[in-house]
Formats: structure tokens, sequence, C-alpha cells
């Protein structure tokens, strides 16, 4: 069987519905509270002597840090879309830190909306379920929007790309925090493509974009002030911790004697596959995106 031949079969069992998505984050949030108490579902931003290499939450929350930094905003009166929120750990932080913000989240997982709400409770914050392609916010009505380990649901699209742009308020910004590829996906390697299949199919992604496809669609658009940072190896020691939090929620399901669902294996074998991409370092990298209307 020919190299391309079995690529083409990989990419064949990989897709990303939006029923496969809401499944997983339905099924999923279990595993995300191991991973972080926050409920911070990303990985992390580590900084010598401030963030602790043996504490995820530390590193997981100043990469919610980063984003606000970059995201730029007056802090009080200012409305702020957190698009792909999860169960809002990331939302929850940016209200705790800047407690006269407003932010609105969308997903569309309705456990995700009935439990992320629970948890804003008293808070500045709202979550909605809603596709962020397809939000309900006005044209021009946000000060700043951020994703963090979202898009790439999407592929990272265009037409993603370009819902952003519309909601934005001139001069407002959008941050990105995710995964990206270097190169376009049918340059990859055998094992790098192996390791992207595995993944995507683990966590239900479309794909990750090319980040200088991405670059080039922001462009297109009309984004401006484009700043593209090569963050990976500050979030590689958070994704270091993934074998030991892999280990620890397995023995954690042994001692309790409960079964691991289907989707926690899928779950688990993303992270797995997460780790192992990131070490194809010349197919793959972690990239902070800043960009302005």
């Amino acid at each position: 069987m020919s190299t391309f031949t079995i690529l083409h079969k990989l990419r064949l069992k990989r897709s990303s519905t939006k029923e496969k998505i809401i499944q997983f984050y339905d099924e999923a949030s279990e595993d995300y509270e191991f991973w972080s108490r926050d409920f911070n579902m990303h990985f992390g931003y580590y900084i010598p002597f401030k963030t602790n290499l043996f504490k995820r939450d530390s590193m997981l929350n100043e990469m919610n840090q980063q984003v606000f930094n970059r995201l730029n905003v007056p802090k009080q009166n200012s409305l702020v879309a957190d698009l792909g929120c999860g169960i809002g750990g990331a939302m929850k932080y940016g209200l705790r830190k800047y407690p006269l913000l407003n932010i609105i989240g969308v997903t569309l997982s309705c456990f995700q909306v009935k439990e992320g709400n629970k948890r804003l409770k008293n808070m500045n914050g709202l979550i909605l379920e809603e596709n962020y392609n397809n939000t309900s916010f006005k044209t021009n009505s946000v000060n700043g929007a951020y994703a963090i380990e979202s898009f790439c649901h999407s592929g990272h699209s265009k037409e993603t790309l370009k819902e952003t742009y519309r909601i934005l308020k001139p001069n407002s910004r959008l941050v990105i925090a995710d995964a990206f590829l270097k190169r376009n996906e049918e340059e990859l390697c055998l094992g790098s493509t192996y390791c992207y299949e595995q993944l995507c199919k683990g966590w239900s992604l479309e794909g990750l974009g090319s980040i200088q496809n991405v670059k080039n669609d922001l462009e297109q658009i009309g984004y401006r002030n484009i700043k593209i940072e090569d963050v990976s190896f500050r979030v590689a020691p958070s994704v270091l911790h993934v074998p030991f939090a892999i280990t620890g929620f397995i023995i954690k399901k042994l001692i309790k004697k409960e079964s691991l669902k289907p989707q926690s294996w899928k779950n688990l074998k993303g992270s797995l596959f997460a780790l192992l991409s990131g070490l194809h370092l010349n197919s793959f990298g972690y990239y902070l995106i800043t960009a302005e209307k």
C-alpha cells in the first residue's frame, strides 16, 4: 500500500461533525476537571519564577492572563466574546481578575451552558448555546474576542475568522491561542500525519490550519497589525503533564472500580497524541495570534 493511499485512508476516518463535538464536550467534562480544577480546557503558559512547573493550573491560568493582556480592552463596561468557551474556565478567570468586565461565551454543548452558567453565578458572565461560526452578536458590537483551543474544531476556517471580524468593533482585537501546522497538511511526513490524524479523531477536531494560511486569511478578511507569536516552548511544560494526568485519571478510576467511558478513552488518546505531535517540531507549533480590526 502506497504512502498516499495510507494518508488518504486516515483522512477518510476523520470527521468532526457538530454532533461529535457536542458529544465530546458533554462527556469529557469529568476528564477536564481532573486536568484542571478551574476547568481550563487548554494547555498552559510557563514563565520562569512566576508559574509553578508542578501545578498545572498555575500555567493554565497564566495562558488565560496572556490572552487577556493581548486583548487590551478597557477593564470597565467592555463586552468581550469567548468563542468556544467550554465550561467557562477562562471566563471565570477573567471576571475574577476584572470584575467590571462583561464576557459572553458561546458553546455548542447544552451541558456546558448549564454547568458553566452555574459557575458564573453573580458574575458579569453568560454562556449561550451557539455556534461561533454564526453568533447572535450584532455587527460591530464587542470590544474584544478570544478563542483558546476552540477554532481547531472548525479547522481554523476562513468562515470562522470572518464571523469574528463581523462582531468586533473597529480597532478592537481578536486573540487566538491554539496549535497550528507549520506546513500544509499534504506536506507532513508519515509519522506526523499519523499523530495528527489520531489527535483529530481523539479530540473531534476538523483539523489544524497552517499558520501561514491563517495569516493570509486574516489579511484578506481585513485584519491589520497581525502579530503571530510561536510560544511552543512556553506551552511545552504543561503538555508534559499529559502522561502523568492520564495515568492518574486511570488509577483513580481503577481505585473506584469505575469503567472508562468510550469518550474518555478517546479524550485520553487525543491527549497522548497531542504530546506526540508536539515532538514533531518541524510540523506543529503552538501560537498566540493577535489581530486588530
